[in-house]
């Protein structure tokens, strides 16, 4: 099956955005996560709880870097973010996300950030 690019990238952009029952129903069952201050396996639950106020994002750009799909069924892209803070506290980071096609759709099996400096000091994850 041909890869959806758009569709990866809507997801991303939901994963900002969106609330934990978003994030319960597109993570895997397992997620595998790389922060600055944090780095581990995630279940499903635990990972949709960490989608709650007040630390969702704003005004989020998002520029491709790259995208592979070494199989039929995971995908692997990478991207600069820029958002805010629902403060206003700016973030910027590289971001890879790896996906793999269950029955019920793509769903996030791994996902990394390395922040970026921002106009107003270091950013925070």
């Amino acid at each position: 099956m041909t890869l959806d690019r758009d569709q990866l990238l809507e997801l991303e952009r939901k994963f900002w955005t969106g609330d934990s029952k978003f994030f319960a129903e597109h993570a895997d069952r397992e997620c595998l996560v790389a922060f600055p201050d944090m780095a581990g396996v995630m279940s499903n639950a635990d990972l949709a709880a960490t989608a709650s106020k007040p630390n969702r994002w704003k005004h989020l750009e998002m520029k491709l870097k790259g995208i592979v799909e070494p199989g039929s069924d995971i995908a692997v892209l990478t991207y600069e973010a820029s958002a805010e803070r629902d403060d206003g506290e700016p973030y910027r980071a590289l971001i890879s996300t790896g996906y793999v096609r269950r029955l019920q759709g793509w769903k996030m099996m791994f996902h990394a950030q390395a922040p970026l400096g921002t106009e107003r000091g270091k950013a925070k994850g």
